[in-house]
């Protein structure tokens, strides 16, 4: 194994969620680099679906807390976080309509979460924490940050710096390799 692929992995294996964020703000270049890193990543014939939403307004991120979470799922450490980034595909006829009637494939999905993953493995690399978000009221969301109709919300990411950096990882209780995998020769 060479020495990027090594690193890669370890900047893989070091991304937990992160539920615990420091009130220190992210610099805007930080985040610059985090949509650089998701304006990369590839996607369906190219047509690059992804709508990143960043939301660093206190007011509006006390709102997505209060009213744009569904209930059952605390999630208070979502209201310390310093932003809040709402990501969005806004879909194209051919690509993500069309083409999916006939493969079956919903192509901005799978657009969608590379982009997303882009974007919290850089932060990681840059000692960010994130939290991808999936229990959320959509059309409450939408209408707290005034989007148009075209972008369907499929994800938050909290993104801040982690409270305790120092704090010991989870155990990882992941599956092992051989039982994600089955090589077909």
């Amino acid at each position: 194994m060479d020495g990027n692929s090594k690193s890669f992995l370890e900047l893989a294996g070091k991304r937990r969620s992160c539920r615990s964020y420091s009130d220190t703000p992210v610099p805007d270049e930080q985040i610059g680099n985090c949509l650089e890193a998701a304006r990369l990543a590839p996607s369906a014939c190219n047509r690059q679906p992804w709508r990143f939403i960043i939301v660093r307004n206190s007011e509006l991120r006390r709102k997505i807390c209060d009213d744009g979470l569904l209930p059952g799922i605390p999630m208070p450490w979502l209201r310390k976080a310093p932003v809040i980034v709402v990501l969005c595909a806004e879909t194209s006829l051919i690509t993500h309509t069309l083409a999916p009637m006939i493969s079956k494939v919903q192509y901005h999905l799978i657009d969608i979460g590379i982009a997303g993953e882009h974007f919290v493995l850089e932060a990681e690399a840059q000692g960010l924490g994130t939290c991808w978000i999936g229990w959320f009221k959509e059309k409450q969301v939408r209408k707290i940050l005034d989007l148009p109709r075209s972008y369907q919300i499929l994800s938050l990411i909290s993104l801040g710096y982690p409270a305790n950096p120092a704090e010991p990882q989870m155990q990882d209780n992941r599956l092992k390799t051989e039982e994600i995998s089955r090589i077909v020769k």
